[in-house]
């Protein structure tokens, strides 16, 4: 994830991962006679549920949150790998108090703009954008996210996954911070 070094797990993390593979496996029947074809999916979910509990998948686009579902359930069946939800949609009017805060903090809107979009311009209002945790769970997405159209799309944060159907496997040019135009030649911010 073009990070300078690598911060190992700590031992809770692989206690908590582990924890949530055994719910997992014992919510396993349970998910088989609610749905047979979609038990294992059920058992990640609830699994994931109790050991991310403030999650909120509303709001986003069904296109996203099948994504999403579909790659935390392989990251937790086929690896052991937890990905949890910090932030997914939101409201247009709680970005612009959170893209206002950050001006006030930074200092302009240009600054702001490294870390935080207007409405107008932010996945999260979309509902396609997932701020991903732990940060095992996003480099586990990085690696394999391709594979549901969901892309990390900047460098200065590494938690910043988009659903991006149009895309078809091939990742994003990724850029600087959210500040920086996508159209725009040479990174040359909007």
């Amino acid at each position: 994830m073009n990070e300078p070094r690598t911060i190992p797990l700590r031992p809770r993390d692989r206690l908590f991962a582990a924890v949530t593979l055994v719910l997992a496996v014992l919510l396993l029947p349970v998910g088989f006679v609610r749905h047979p074809g979609r038990a294992r999916e059920l058992a990640c979910r609830w699994a994931l549920g109790m050991r991310f509990p403030a999650e909120d998948l509303t709001g986003l686009t069904d296109g996203a949150m099948a994504a999403f579902t579909a790659a935390r359930t392989e990251a937790l069946w086929r690896h052991g790998q937890l990905v949890g939800l910090t932030s997914g949609y939101r409201d247009p009017q709680v970005q612009q108090r959170m893209f206002d805060e950050e001006v006030r903090r930074s200092g302009s809107p240009a600054s702001a703009r490294m870390l935080v979009l207007p409405p107008a311009e932010s996945g999260h209002v979309k509902g396609i954008a997932l701020d991903v945790r732990p940060r095992e769970g996003a480099r586990w997405l990085e690696e394999h996210g391709a594979r549901y159209d969901l892309y990390r799309v900047y460098d200065n944060e590494w938690w910043h996954f988009e659903h991006r159907p149009d895309r078809r496997g091939t990742p994003l040019p990724r850029r600087p911070h959210p500040g920086v135009n996508p159209m725009a030649e040479n990174g040359d911010q909007v």
